[in-house]
């Protein structure tokens, strides 16, 4: 049954099926939608999901840098969004503004956007306002943005905002430049710098001195830098320090850090915890009016355009004065004269003139990559701005992607532009202003392959519909996705809505491409790409194309696609995202180097004997509980059948080696034998609920006993230190009580999966009754079980494979036997699910590995925490997710120019939690020199030789434009 946030979990109540160790939790955060923001909560957490929940948004000016921050904010979950124009729709705004058609020209703009911006999210409320601004109006908000704005009203109601607490945001572009300012007011309070989880180490030692030196274990580096505050816990011996305030710490190292005096505490004997405590800390801000003439305030995004930011910074400025003077934007040697006048004040050592040539070439143009860039940045500021999360930028921000123009400088002329960037009465007008129509043609006639139609993906097939990528005759985007729409997916895949849950990405995502631009052409696939799809994206699939884009969520699928375009000679735009943070990639053939092999690697896994017997963070009881669930309710139930349908199943499974081939048969033997036979089958619901009961006392009560057994709390090793320190916590077993919610919350999450993989039959109203007369039995630890320490250790022994000859052939025997396959049934595997609460799936997660956690003493963890670890899950945001898309779509731009300089292009790393940008030139691609007789031939041959291996004129034909053709290596 579904739980409310009415549902409680009392022992009174634990036999209904309405119990969940996750009741509560839902009770305290029942005002958070969890399956919209499930994602989101990742990054900003619950609280500033609670601030931004109560804060009331005004964004004036809804052409297409508007609409894309509006968007974001409602995607994010404000209060509440007002969306202010008084302009009416003309043929330019439909190069960026998405929700605009042709059938709106001539009507305002924000009341033919609000209902599908309301559409977004329906827990924020959105309104229109047509009227113009005005300070009454801007008392009703927390948060302030203007776009499309002159400076004299940025810098009146700045001003305005500014003296009366509002938070106040200009974001603005022109062309193939952007702009973002931010005024919080007099003292702002970040309450989370970063957003990132508190870091912690475990205690090796600690030195009784002044200062005193804490030693970490070497399993992991502590990153505590100076200045970080710490709080300890569970030390042992050194008490004192458990009770002390945050401490001030001096990083000596990756491993060690200084304190304060410790030379009067006690000595330390073992154990301990430090954790980072995050301070708030106050930023102060400047009004518009001031900061404009503060340099100082310039953050930086790239450092070898330093001299372009702060030009751009009395560019914008001299863009306003000039259109208002003279009611139209300047040609570039009245701009940079004005520029000039205002350096005579600001005395740049370095004026940047070509860039204010550029901005007066374009500054007539709109972009939706740019827009969806600054719009991306600019939302994000908003949500600081709501939450107290994250730092904010302080105060200004220049961005500009100038590079997009033609590398021939001698293109670049006003005559140029009047001539070639006319508006023509079409969608395209905003970006044929900036580059011209020859080069909008081209952009129609490409033929571009999207894998992935999740949140990058709907970004960039907006950004595609609006540039019109591929909405040519001879022109086609091909999406492909395996994946259907879910409820989770709806706070930042803006392409999809409520109803179209249940329904195929790529189709629903195709589909509103075509609604933004009716001429799109494009094809919507659910294939996987891997190998098995490589009959449909084959060789001839892929010369057909122009180029590729990923927009996928794991680094295996970006591996193989990188791969196909490096065979193939086809360019690849890569960009993803880890909640605040964002990274994009241009591989252009030849002159950038591939996004490369995968170098993640098994190291990065906890060592199984961590798992097992010697868990010390809450990551590893989460990993434990969720092998646990596999293990019970999928994998086994999985052998199961293919014993029973599968004749050659025993033999395979021998060939894997006898350890393997033990633990395998015997689930599977087991599984098929009911209880009275010494076997684990339940045949009833009260076979069930004795299976579960017992269950729970193997994992917490029997298997802690036999390790204790095997190593006592007083055990030491060779060297005559404490067997339990360090990294090694000492457990201890718990005791089944009916009375306690921890303990039967396991047992109910156990049983019930039990039932479902079984198809267990039975009345559930006497269960108290079963479980209080269910016996369970007694155990005694063995003196001859061995237990590992290391996984080094563990498969040595597993090699040696001793002792498990005889128990195999005697395991053998009883899967033969003619009457266990009469008798037996097919059980029910359970794939495990974490985002639906109604499954259990998770709820067993979390009881089970809390659990395991109160063996060890490791602090347990809410249901949040614990799904986003147990399940994996990738933190997002639509404000990160708007951002790449829009840096991917710039390179994109290069592309199809077909920029030669590998200095056009850019790979971007973001961090918009604390204002981090870099953006780089690309590393060119490995270099190899071999002899110029073999290369001439061997070069193109290699190139064709994957996809033409038996078709020997077709790799003639290939290299017969070289002079002095060797046929007779080519032939060998």
């Amino acid at each position: 049954r579904k739980f409310n946030s009415e549902t409680k979990c009392t022992p009174c109540d634990w036999v209904s099926p309405r119990l969940s160790c996750s009741a509560s939790n839902m009770s305290e955060i029942g005002e958070i939608d969890e399956g919209l923001y499930s994602r989101q909560l990742y990054v900003v957490g619950h609280e500033a999901m609670r601030r931004m929940g109560a804060a009331s948004v005004l964004i004036a000016g809804l052409r297409g840098l508007g609409v894309e921050i509006a968007k974001n904010v409602i995607l994010c979950g404000v209060k509440s969004v007002t969306v202010q124009d008084e302009g009416q729709t003309v043929w330019a705004d439909l190069s960026s503004q998405f929700f605009l058609k042709e059938q709106n020209l001539g009507q305002n703009r924000a009341t033919c956007s609000l209902q599908q911006l309301s559409a977004l999210n329906p827990h924020v409320l959105v309104s229109a306002h047509t009227g113009p601004l005005s300070e009454d109006l801007l008392l009703q908000f927390q948060v302030v943005v203007l776009t499309d704005s002159s400076l004299d009203d940025q810098k009146r109601f700045g001003e305005f905002c500014h003296s009366h607490g509002i938070k106040f945001i200009v974001a603005d572009t022109k062309g193939l430049c952007g702009q973002l300012f931010c005024d919080f007011g007099e003292e702002f309070t970040v309450l989370d710098r970063d957003g990132e989880m508190p870091m912690s180490a475990m205690i090796q030692s600690i030195t009784k001195e002044n200062p005193g030196v804490v030693f970490c274990v070497d399993e992991q580096k502590h990153g505590f830098s100076d200045g970080t505050k710490v709080v300890f816990s569970e030390v042992q011996g050194m008490t004192e320090l458990n009770s002390v305030g945050p401490v001030e710490i001096k990083a000596h190292g990756p491993y060690s850090f200084s304190i304060g005096d410790t030379s009067a505490f006690s000595e330390y004997e073992r154990g301990g915890v430090v954790t980072e405590v995050k301070q708030p800390f106050v930023v102060k801000f400047k009004p518009l009016s001031d900061a404009l003439l503060d340099l100082e305030l310039l953050k930086m995004n790239d450092y070898g355009k330093v001299s372009r930011h702060h030009t751009l910074h009395l560019a914008f400025q001299a863009l306003h004065n000039f259109v208002k003077k003279e009611q139209r934007l300047p040609h570039a040697d009245a701009l940079l004269d004005t520029v000039r006048e205002l350096n005579a004040v600001a005395q740049l050592e370095q004026l940047d003139e070509a860039a204010v040539r550029n901005l007066s070439y374009t500054a007539q143009g709109d972009l939706a990559p740019m827009n969806a860039v600054i719009g991306g940045f600019a939302a994000h500021e908003i949500v600081k701005a709501c939450s107290g999360k994250f730092t904010p930028l302080q105060q200004w921000l220049y961005f500009d992607a100038l590079e997009c123009l033609p590398e021939e400088e001698h293109q670049l002329t006003d005559g140029l532009f009047s001539a070639v960037c006319l508006v023509r009465g079409t969608r395209y007008d905003g970006q044929i202003a900036v580059f011209g129509s020859a080069f909008q043609e081209k952009l129609e006639r490409q033929k571009y392959f999207l894998v992935g139609a999740g949140a990058i993906g709907c970004e960039l097939l907006k950004n595609f519909a609006l540039i019109g990528l591929g909405a040519g005759e001879e022109g086609q985007i091909t999406v492909t996705d395996m994946d259907f729409i879910e409820r989770s997916n709806l706070n930042r895949q803006f392409l999809f809505r409520s109803q179209d849950i249940g329904k195929p990405k790529s189709e629903i995502a195709a589909k509103a491409a075509r609604e933004m631009n009716p001429q799109m052409q494009i094809t919507a696939h659910q294939n996987r790409l891997d190998p098995d799809s490589e009959g449909v994206y084959d060789y001839n699939f892929f010369m057909g194309l122009d180029g590729a884009a990923a927009a996928l969520d794991n680094v295996e699928a970006r591996v193989y696609l990188d791969g196909l375009c490096v065979k193939h000679q086809k360019a690849l735009l890569e960009g993803g995202t880890l909640g605040s943070k964002g990274h994009t990639l241009v591989v252009v053939p030849h002159l950038t180097e591939s996004y490369g092999q995968d170098k993640s690697s098994s190291k990065n896994a906890f060592p199984l004997c961590t798992l097992k017997n010697f868990p010390h963070r809450i990551e590893h009881t989460l990993q434990w509980a969720r092998d646990q669930f596999e293990g019970l309710f999928k994998q086994t139930p999985e052998n199961v059948n293919l014993f029973l349908s599968d004749a050659g199943f025993v033999e395979r499974t021998l060939a894997h080696g006898d350890a393997e081939a033990l633990e395998v048969l015997g689930g599977v033997w087991s599984s098929l034998t009911d209880l009275n036979g010494g076997g684990q089958r339940p045949t009833s619901w009260e076979d069930c609920v004795s299976w579960a009961r017992c269950k729970w006392e193997t994992l917490y009560n029997n298997d802690i006993c036999q390790l204790l057994h095997c190593f006592p709390p007083d055990q030491v090793t060779s060297t005559g230190l404490p067997f339990w320190s360090g990294s090694k916590r000492c457990p201890h077993p718990l005791t089944f009580d009916p009375n306690n919610v921890s303990s039967v919350c396991m047992w109910w999450q156990q049983l019930l999966c039990m039932v479902k993989s079984t198809g267990s039959r039975g009345k559930r109203d006497s269960t108290r009754e079963i479980l209080k007369n269910i016996r369970v039995p007694s155990f005694t630890p063995k003196s001859s079980v061995k237990i590992h320490l290391t996984d080094k250790e563990m498969q040595e022994d597993k090699e040696k494979q001793s002792g498990d000859a005889a128990k195999l052939e005697e395991l053998k025997a009883k899967l033969a036997s003619p009457s266990l396959k009469v008798s037996a049934k097919q059980m029910y595997p359970i794939d495990f699910e974490k985002d639906d609460d109604t499954n259990f799936h998770m709820d067993y997660v979390v009881a089970a590995s809390n659990l395991r956690a109160e063996n060890y003493d490791i602090p347990a963890a809410d249901r949040h925490q614990s799904k986003g670890i147990a399940g994996r899950i990738i933190p997002a945001i639509a404000t990160t997710t708007a951002a790449v898309a829009g840096l991917m779509c710039l390179e994109l731009y290069k592309l199809v120019q077909g920029h030669k300089k590998i200095s056009s292009y850019r790979t971007a790393y973001v961090n918009l939690a604390v204002q981090y940008f870099v953006m780089s030139q690309p590393s060119r691609p490995l270099q190899f020199k071999v002899s110029y007789g073999s290369a001439a031939v061997l070069q193109p041959f290699l190139l064709t030789v994957s996809y033409c291996v038996g078709f020997r004129d077709r790799i003639y034909e290939a290299v017969s434009h070289l002079p002095n053709l060797n046929k007779a290596l080519l032939t060998a």
